[in-house]
């Protein structure tokens, strides 16, 4: 077994993990980043690209995508690897009166926590904007400045980034231990033996299982999503359209109810529709507890995706789905992500955005980063201490 020895050991190499991984060995850290497959290979490729305002909770929540999203600018100039990070706006759109009513305080709540851009759509406009919609819905709600991105893409690039600053990637080394040793720690995987002054738990659905090597308690959920992806087609929108009823579906946080099938509301589904850049379309969502390595797709589950889809988008009845795939996202009970230090001296936990990961993938890195240097955070960290729990 060789022996390593790093400042920081990074587990998991997903998006999270390899932003935490790139930022800290860009503060000049030596850095490990470990993996138990390959870069970006469980949930990271397994998800949509989405990089949004408008699916989140004005405040605090909005605020660190508003952040994150600057930093994909700076990312996209300083990465060798193209991640097509590109800004086309969002929209979330209303089936109804009551719909509107709550997305008009919802508006205005935006705008009141900082965030530009955002405007309220009567049906002209609309229609003026995405003449592919259904023409009963009540408006919509307008975002500037989100994006998409490649999610594997933005994985490699960040692992390349990390090694030009002499960051080390260790794939298919499973950690199998991670042992308090002195003032730092010593991880086993089946052919290295690191020694490390500083641990970072970012193995999304595995934190807690990782976390439980050290006596450390990750309150994470296996949450899945499922996503159809269509033929080529004609582009039915020009950037992401999601339904209002998404965010219930997100939080579960309302007493609204929507006027979706029984299947649809036991499965989580809302539209969500995201072109891409091989004129074809991948068509969400849905959300529900499962096993952890529950990612086989459900027939069931892909009809009410595809009749939400029809719904919102009526040409959509003509176009053929070529597969599907599901993804395990990692669930908190807040709903917010865990970026923290922990009760073990050295051990840092950067887990449980769900499916906000992509997102939320550069600010958590530098978010960490500043832990790991003892500097004043960007954001006041309280919102996202493990201890919350």
């Amino acid at each position: 077994m060789s022996k390593r020895q790093t400042e920081v050991a990074v587990i998991g190499a997903g998006v999270i993990g390899s932003a935490v991984a790139y930022y800290a060995a860009k503060a000049g850290f030596q850095v490990a980043l470990i993996d138990a497959g390959d870069s970006a290979q469980f949930t990271s490729s397994r998800c949509d690209g989405n990089v949004l305002v408008s699916d989140k909770m004005p405040g605090y929540d909005a605020s660190l995508t508003a952040r994150s999203q600057e930093l994909l600018d700076e990312l996209s100039d300083e990465l060798d690897y193209d991640f097509q990070w590109e800004r086309r706006g969002s929209m979330l759109v209303m089936e109804n009166e009551q719909e509107m009513e709550m997305g008009q305080k919802l508006c205005e709540d935006f705008k009141a926590n900082g965030i530009t851009g955002v405007h309220m759509m009567d049906p002209n406009e609309l229609a003026q904007r995405e003449p592919c919609l259904a023409r009963d819905l009540a408006g919509g709600m307008w975002f500037d400045g989100d994006g998409c991105l490649y999610p594997m893409g933005l994985c490699y690039g960040l692992a390349e980034g990390l090694k030009k600053y002499r960051g080390e990637l260790l794939l298919h080394q499973p950690v199998t231990m991670v042992k308090k040793s002195g003032k730092g720690f010593v991880l086993s995987t089946p052919d290295y033996e690191i020694w490390t002054e500083r641990v970072v738990n970012c193995a999304g659905i595995q934190s807690a299982r990782v976390g439980a090597m050290s006596g450390i308690e990750i309150p994470v959920k296996p949450r899945q999503g499922q996503i159809l992806v269509s033929e080529p087609t004609v582009q039915l929108a020009k950037q992401k359209v999601m339904e209002f009823g998404y965010m219930m579906a997100k939080f579960q946080s309302s007493d609204y109810v929507r006027p979706v099938m029984p299947l649809m509301e036991k499965y989580g589904v809302a539209l969500v529709y995201e072109p891409t850049g091989g004129n074809n379309f991948l068509l969400g969502s849905s959300r529900y507890f499962t096993d952890m390595d529950d990612v086989k797709v459900d027939i069931e589950v892909m009809k009410a995706i595809a009749l939400r889809g029809i719904r919102f988008f009526p040409a959509m009845a003509d176009v053929k789905v070529i597969r599907s795939y599901a993804g395990i996202r990692a669930y908190t009970p807040d709903h917010m992500p865990i970026i923290s230090d922990t009760v073990v001296d050295g051990y840092y936990v950067a887990t449980g955005h769900e499916g906000d990961g992509v997102g939320l993938s550069a600010i958590t890195g530098v978010l960490m980063t500043q832990l790991l240097s003892g500097e004043v955070t960007e954001f006041d960290m309280e919102p996202l201490r493990l201890s919350r729990f």
